[in-house]
């Protein structure tokens, strides 16, 4: 009992050692590493900076390393990836979950085996160039959302059949279309996993850099591509504090979107994906 009882306190001090040991070195080393000069960060490390540079190599960052036009590149891709995804894979997921027949099994397997199977790089990119979608954003815009509807459709499927048929039964009885059902009835309570489906799609997309180099091969500008582009440069060639600062800028919108929806996320995990 007494062994019983002390790994059930121990549990949580065990928990918080592996995200300290997990998360919270390698971000420490990004930060104090941003804040330091050149020649400090040549060989990077946990130790403090003589002294913080940090808001200078930032403001060098923005300036030269045309963080601003990477940005808009990253988000022309990003808002109608993750729009476009959340639509169709929120309506695929309500008819699947609704019509339980054995047709409708087979392609709710079929849906959610895409996140385990990887994608044919290699066809997915002759297949573009056979549309002429090759090296544009609405090529990339298909892609991610071709990649990550398994994802949408997995969370918002279990969602879905926690909430009671009565309520789409009482909109029908006053006439209103599947269209106006899904819509009005069904979208407005699948704001928790959608909030989930939404941080876990922007974080793929929004850092992707492997699918955007050979889909759009250099012809968009997005904020993981710049940053390879500019770390292989002269400018930024060996200056990890540059390139630490980068980081920090291209992480700080996916840290401010985490932050705002946090609860909506934990409660679309519990009540989605568990159920």
């Amino acid at each position: 009992m007494r062994d019983t009882s002390f790994l059930r306190r121990s549990q949580p001090v065990v928990a918080l050692v592996l995200v300290v040991v997990s998360i919270g070195i390698p971000l420490w080393l990004v930060l104090v590493t941003a804040a330091k000069s050149q020649g400090e960060a040549l060989n990077p490390d946990l130790s403090l900076p003589s002294e913080w540079h940090l808001l200078e190599n930032l403001g060098q960052v923005w300036t030269q390393g045309e963080v601003l036009w990477a940005s808009l590149g990253s988000l022309l891709v990003v808002v109608p990836s993750v729009v476009g995804v959340l639509l169709f894979g929120s309506m695929a997921a309500w008819i699947l979950a609704r019509r339980a027949t054995r047709l409708n099994a087979v392609l709710y397997a079929l849906a959610i085996s895409g996140i385990v199977l990887p994608p044919a790089v290699v066809t997915v990119v002759l297949l573009l160039r056979q549309l002429g979608l090759a090296g544009t954003a609405v090529g990339m815009i298909g892609v991610y959302m071709g990649i990550y509807m398994s994802t949408v459709i997995f969370f918002v499927t279990g969602f879905v059949r926690t909430i009671p048929d009565s309520l789409e039964e009482a909109a029908q009885l006053d006439g209103a279309s599947p269209l106006k059902v899904f819509w009005l009835v069904v979208l407005p309570l699948l704001r928790p996993v959608l909030a989930t489906a939404t941080i876990l799609v922007c974080l793929y997309v929004w850092n992707d850099v492997f699918y955007a180099f050979f889909v759009i091969g250099g012809r968009l500008d997005t904020l993981p591509l710049n940053l390879f582009r500019v770390a292989s440069a002269g400018l930024y060639l060996n200056n990890w504090h540059l390139i630490f600062a980068y980081v920090i800028l291209m992480s700080l919108p996916l840290v401010v979107v985490f932050a705002v929806a946090q609860r909506k996320i934990i409660s679309g995990i519990t009540s989605g994906a568990v159920k």
